[in-house]
């Protein structure tokens, strides 16, 4: 009982604890965000990281999955479509780099590789997903269509995609799943993304963990504190969630995880500047920062405008953001405003 009340457990607790509030605030972060915070504490081996951040995540998934699946909100031919995809590359994804590498040191390196690339990759599709819902806004949007034809092939293989990213990383689950699932389907409503990829994303999950716990063993001393922190800020965030304005939250987000993604990057062992040259790397990483912080709304305008729409104003990000949770008519009435 002890080992559960260290300075390592509560910086382990807290950290999911606030990771948690942004899932619950946002519907993303996750592994995305959980699995470089614990690697920045230098709380234990990256494989033992995503070992515990896939245990977490198979608890607090499957609440949300329960939650929506009550309400009806997932459609369960496409989540199962997925399914039959991202499992078993779930399962083979660790396999597959124990069979790369067995050195330790090795190990380390490769996994924060792919992890620095998978962030990078997150924070890609959420710039991609708010370009689509930009030219749904300026078109009028799709037919609303809760029971689309399943396009069996690229389903299949979007799930292959983010079962093998999820087993190797812990990241993916949502954004990548979730941004495919938009440019396949729509006409698929908001809530019907969102429960479609809960309900898909527990086996996911447990089969990447269960194959993780297989290679590297699970450290209780990890997953108890997380799972201790992370469940209730989940809650707390979805209780707050209606009250704060995501959208700066999200936008937060992004620039975390590519910060977090080029530092990863640093840290696997790509050098740019040859090695010893840590403070040179650290201010690259506040450069990227900045840079997202004054270049993006720019480049942000400049699509706008192409689209013909004003740089800046309405509609603003937010209505665009979720602009799936409305009616066509009612979205075309706000971009008219």
């Amino acid at each position: 009982m002890m080992d559960l009340l260290t300075w390592t457990a509560l910086s382990i607790a807290a950290a999911g604890f606030f990771v948690g509030i942004v899932v619950g605030l946002t519907g993303m972060g996750g592994g995305a965000l959980m699995t470089p915070a614990l690697i920045f504490l230098g709380v234990g081996h990256t494989a033992a990281i995503v070992t515990a951040d896939l245990t977490a995540a198979a608890v607090y998934k499957t609440g949300g999955a329960i939650t929506h699946a009550r309400e009806g909100s997932p459609n369960l031919r496409l989540a199962g479509w997925l399914i039959a995809g991202s499992v078993p590359m779930a399962f083979a994804g660790p396999w597959l780099v124990k069979w790369l590498t067995d050195d330790p040191d090795q190990l380390e390196s490769a996994l924060k590789l792919c992890i620095g690339i998978a962030l990078l990759f997150a924070a890609s599709t959420y710039a991609l997903r708010l370009y689509i819902n930009l030219i749904r806004v300026r078109r009028g949007g799709a037919e609303p269509d809760d029971n689309p034809r399943i396009r069996p092939v690229p389903t299949l293989l979007v799930g292959m995609l983010g079962g093998l990213l999820v087993g190797v990383t812990s990241v993916g689950s949502g954004s990548v799943i979730m941004i495919a699932l938009l440019m396949l389907y729509p006409g698929l409503s908001a809530v019907k993304l969102v429960g479609t990829d809960l309900v898909q994303a527990v086996p996911l999950v447990l089969s990447a963990a269960i194959a993780n716990i297989a290679i590297h063993g699970l450290d209780w001393e990890l997953v108890i504190p997380l799972i201790v922190g992370s469940v209730p800020g989940t809650l707390l965030g979805a209780r707050l969630a209606p009250r704060v304005p995501q959208s700066v939250i999200r936008r937060g987000i992004v620039i975390v995880l590519t910060m977090s993604g080029v530092a990863l990057l640093f840290k696997a062992g790509l050098h740019p500047y040859g090695e010893g040259h840590d403070t040179l790397e650290a201010v690259t990483v506040a450069a990227v920062g900045v840079a997202m912080l004054v270049l993006v709304p720019l480049v942000w305008g400049m699509l706008r405008k192409r689209h013909g729409l004003p740089a800046f104003g309405a509609p603003y990000v937010a209505e665009i953001e979720d602009y799936g949770k409305r009616t066509p008519s009612s979205a075309r009435k706000g971009v008219s405003s």
